[in-house]
């Protein structure tokens, strides 16, 4: 095969949770510029027909938003539903959606953590669940996480008062090597990205004359002394998705500048 097709997404189909803004609009990007039709979904219909709309303009691929809270099982399923009546198949999952909560450690509210697990981790399971069956049923296909550097270290309380939050990366980063130990039979590969600091819209504030000093911060744990943008994550995930990365199953690949080495 040669090295273009190896990364080609042509004819593929392919779901983004948590896919209308910040990583997961990278994501998205990347699949439909490699050549895959992408089903984005989130709970906010407005930012997801603004990236389909963005989407299917510049690339020419289908790019469908459906709404999705992957904490409720009735969502997916109706999610699910709807993108097997359109497309048929599904090729490639990228489970993105996630939420963080922060709190002084020792008040932080049990429904709080209850919640950041619900979505980081079952939300996760349920999917990759339900879409495995789908794959195992048309011969197999790539599953992406998408976790955290800080699924593998503490955190300071001042800069990251959300304790579950690591938890439930770390949850995601066995999940992930469990699975593709499980569904290897099956063809399906299971793999997952662990970003450090990227410019996000959550993130866009960081960079602020008046944040300059916590930028400074930012950066100082930073090797490379920048944060990740979209071309840092698009190639990554392409890569996971596509015959590029046909002999990995069960890696979490750390893309952070350098934070984790350091």
């Amino acid at each position: 095969m040669k090295l273009q097709d190896l990364f080609s997404l042509d004819g593929k189909v392919a779901i983004v949770t948590g896919g209308g803004r910040g990583i997961g609009k990278f994501i998205a990007t990347g699949l439909a510029e490699a050549g895959a039709d992408v089903v984005i979904t989130s709970r906010k219909m407005k930012n997801l027909e603004a990236a389909a709309g963005e989407l299917s303009t510049k690339y020419g691929a289908t790019v469908l938003p459906l709404a999705c809270d992957v904490s409720r099982e009735e969502d997916i399923d109706e999610m699910l539903k709807t993108v097997k009546e359109k497309f048929g198949r599904i090729d490639i999952l990228v489970n993105n959606a996630g939420a963080t909560w922060g709190a002084p450690t020792l008040e932080f509210p049990l429904e709080k953590w209850d919640y950041l697990f619900d979505v980081n981790v079952r939300g996760v399971w349920i999917m990759a669940q339900k879409v495995a069956a789908i794959m195992k049923e048309q011969g197999g296909g790539a599953i992406i996480n998408i976790s955290s550097v800080m699924g593998f270290r503490g955190s300071d309380e001042m800069a990251h008062p959300a304790v579950p939050y690591n938890s439930t990366k770390a949850a995601v980063n066995l999940l992930t090597m469990n699975l593709a130990v499980k569904l290897a039979p099956y063809k399906i590969r299971v793999n997952a990205i662990a970003p450090g600091f990227f410019g996000t819209d959550m993130m866009a504030y960081i960079e602020k004359p008046e944040f300059k000093e916590a930028y400074e911060a930012t950066l100082d744990v930073i090797p490379m002394r920048r944060i990740g943008r979209i071309d840092d994550m698009k190639g990554v995930a392409v890569f996971l998705a596509s015959d590029a990365s046909a002999f990995m199953t069960g890696h979490v690949l750390v893309n952070d500048g350098g934070q984790l080495a350091k």
